[in-house]
């Protein structure tokens, strides 16, 4: 799989894909159901909160590289997130809680992942 890339020189894409990680292992601890359509909805929303511009096919990539880590990786390195513990990813303006032990083991899966 390709790497997504931002048009802007200093990339973010470790924040985007940890916090798109945490959108989708939250969403599947409240709704059982892994939700695709959340996470295009929500990276839409952070690129926008960030002035942040990202090629479709980019977006369609870090998405699906998402899902991925949030449904098979999480578990693998130690990381379960239960409807408990979604509260503990996110600050209250929904930015990822970078005090949280479980976003940060996600943030380090998201920087070997690209």
């Amino acid at each position: 799989m390709n790497k997504p890339e931002f048009s802007e020189p200093d990339s973010a894409r470790p924040d985007l894909l940890c916090f798109l990680v945490a959108i989708a292992a939250a969403s599947y601890a409240l709704t059982n159901d892994w939700r695709v359509d959340h996470v295009v909805q929500c990276c839409r929303q952070w690129l926008d909160k960030n002035q942040l511009k990202m090629h479709w096919l980019d977006r369609v990539r870090i998405g699906q590289l998402a899902l991925k880590i949030a449904s098979k990786d999480l578990l693998d390195a130690g990381v379960a997130v239960r409807l408990s513990s979604v509260n503990a990813l996110f600050t209250s303006e929904m930015e990822l809680n970078e005090a949280s032990t479980m976003v940060q083991r996600m943030m380090a899966l998201c920087y070997e992942a690209l």
